[in-house]
């Protein structure tokens, strides 16, 4: 039966609005808005270029108009995740279950949308503020305008979490619970005692336990830890809305994008075939080629468990008509791809390299060996799976399928060149590389390879992407203010030197830190946990005099072991999913590629100049 709180969503999603005649959804505008807002953020850059190059005129206050209409991708994004039920938040909320996970989701509703509720409150004093201000963006539109988009944004997500809890005991008089929590929360936090503020972050990391938000968690944190010091609400906005002050920022959703448009053509398909024509008549071929297949789908797309589902079906066919068995088959595939978050464009390399303040070429120069090393200690643990007999053994090599195959995908291996090309040669900045490299994919595989449709798959790429994209930069955005206040309260300071007594040697720093990134990566997705802990990981690693790109190949290597650690690794629930197996059978699948990438690991963490040497020599 449906709840008062399902029955007022239902009534503004199917609500139909009409302009000029033109009827369409809440749901149809949302994407709409996404769409042409992410494609401005694609064009506006190339057309700075192309005014730039031939007119020698440019666009006004181009940067700000892109870095501005990334904000609205992120908060718009975060509504449509939270729409679709995909707002990140930690993996072990999967372990409860039954009428306990009723009561946590009534729980974690009610935490998520108190914040959410004093969100608006805190978006429409900042909106107060800036709309006195009078400051123009760009051709006449005041900034006050774009920043509408917080209050909306945040009601729309408190109204889904209301939808989307879907528990009976969530009726009429837990709808009041809920409105009674926001009010209490705005009236009564600021004059909180130290003993109140402890208790409401534990409630507030507990209900993130039972599958809250992570932006809850942080942006929740944020508000109580900043009352308390008698400082607005509005600040916690201002930290959000500072992430317009980073230029690196749209290259985020436009690299996300061109993954999802490899994604959601047929280019999994020409690649694989490719990899298969080039390394599956040799032996241990149809492993190098699933390796390298997946590693290039992660290195794209920027998450491993894209990946399995994407290539899933086309690479396993490959591994057993190849002899391989189906367990090694599918440990394999549900880590053969985890060195591709380690090289670019993949997002977890630039969000860490955003939130560390490191260049993101030196990001990228640093993980290229420690990548390989992991691509080969995958690679070998596959070969040696190999049965005493194998198909493979017996086909030829065959170089008229080779160049039939490389002609097929070779718009798709041009799409590194492209990118490259335009980082290295000085003439472009990443922004404008990163929107080449999209608008490139997009007309590879909608006019060249008519793999997508302009209307429908691609407004679906876009949409998958700001949906991604906005739960990631919510979560960015709220934690600006969390780590400014520890800043300011000199936390990370507090920390290392608290460290510091505990631990004298950098081996056993890095030893501890591998340990306890390891735990966090099979709980935490590695975007939030990205945002959450590096800004106290890195003047940890400072203090030990370890290099800062040498400390983030450590930390993204870490995390994406994490996905393949039992129970809750998230790569094991995507792969069971994905290929209808048991995630007991999964777990055991996997163990022995795990031990293999965790030597990896190990490796990358005790050698350095694996990680600084090409920064070092290029960067």
């Amino acid at each position: 039966m449906n709840t008062s709180a399902d029955i007022i969503i239902d009534r503004i999603r199917n609500a139909r609005y009409s302009i000029t005649g033109i009827k369409f959804s809440l749901v149809g505008l949302e994407n709409s808005i996404l769409a042409i807002t992410l494609s401005l953020i694609m064009v506006l850059p190339i057309a700075e270029i192309f005014l730039r190059f031939f007119f020698n005129i440019g666009i006004e206050n181009v940067n700000g108009l892109v870095l501005h209409l990334t904000l609205v991708i992120g908060t718009l994004g975060a509504a449509i995740a939270a729409r679709e039920d995909k707002l990140l938040a930690f993996a072990g909320a999967k372990l409860f279950k039954g009428g306990f996970s009723n009561i946590s989701r009534l729980l974690t509703t009610a935490m998520s949308v108190a914040v959410c509720g004093v969100l608006v409150f805190g978006s429409i004093s900042f909106i107060q503020f800036e709309k006195s201000g009078g400051v123009e963006l760009a051709y006449g539109i005041p900034v006050w305008v774009v920043i509408l988009v917080f209050p909306i944004t945040f009601c729309l997500i408190a109204l889904r979490l209301l939808k989307r809890s879907q528990a009976g005991i969530l009726s009429v008089t837990g709808i009041i619970i809920l409105v009674l929590a926001v009010i209490g929360f705005i009236l009564y936090a600021p004059l909180s005692t130290p003993l109140l503020r402890t208790i409401v972050i534990t409630a507030l990391v507990i209900t993130a336990l039972f599958g809250q938000p992570v932006f809850a968690m942080v942006g929740g944190t944020a508000l109580i830890l900043i009352w308390t010091e008698g400082i607005p609400i509005a600040s916690v906005i201002l930290n959000h809305y500072s992430l317009t002050s980073n230029t690196s920022l749209p290259a985020i959703p436009l690299f996300t994008l061109t993954g999802y448009l490899l994604a959601e053509s047929r280019a999994p398909q020409r690649l694989v075939a490719l990899f298969d024509a080039l390394f599956g008549r040799v032996y241990g071929g149809p492993v190098i080629a699933t390796v390298l297949a997946c590693t290039f789908f992660t290195c794209f797309t920027g998450a491993s468990g894209v990946t399995i589902l994407a290539l899933g079906g086309l690479v396993m066919p490959l591994m057993l008509n190849a002899g391989y068995s189906r367990q090694s088959s599918l440990g394999l595939l549900t880590g053969g791809g985890s060195a591709g978050v380690l090289l670019l464009p993949a997002l977890p390399l630039i969000l860490y390299a955003i939130v560390g303040n490191i260049p993101i070429m030196d990001m990228f120069l640093g993980g290229i060996l420690p990548a390989f090393l992991m691509l080969i200690l995958a690679s070998i643990w596959g070969i040696s799976q190999k049965p005493a007999t194998c198909k493979a053994d017996s086909e030829i090599f065959d170089i008229h399928l080779v160049r039939r195959s490389l002609w097929e995908a070779k718009w798709e291996l041009l799409i590194p060149v492209v990118l490259l090309s335009g980082m290295f040669s000085g003439l472009m900045t990443p922004l404008e590389a990163a929107a080449i490299t999209a608008l490139y994919t997009l007309v590879v595989e909608v006019y060249i390879h008519r793999d997508l449709s302009l209307g429908t798959d691609v407004v679906n790429a876009l949409v998958k992407c700001g949906s991604l994209i906005g739960g990631i930069l919510l979560i960015l955005g709220l934690a600006l203010g969390l780590t400014n206040y520890m800043v300011d309260a000199q936390i990370p300071i507090k920390a290392v030197e608290w460290v510091k007594q505990v631990i004298e040697s950098p081996w056993v720093f890095l030893l501890a830190l591998n340990g306890c990134l390891l735990v966090v990566g099979f709980f935490i997705d590695i975007f939030s946990a990205i945002v959450v802990l590096t800004p106290l990981i890195i003047p940890m690693g400072m203090a030990f005099g370890i290099h800062p790109v040498h400390l983030g190949i450590i930390f993204l290597a870490n995390l994406e072991l994490g996905y393949l650690t039992p129970p809750v690794g998230m790569n094991l629930f995507f792969s069971s999913a994905r290929f209808e197996r048991p995630l007991l059978e999964v777990c055991r699948s996997v163990v022995p590629l795990f031990f293999m990438l965790a030597v990896g690991v190990l490796l990358i963490t005790y050698i350095p100049w694996l990680s600084t040497i090409l920064p070092d020599l290029l960067g």
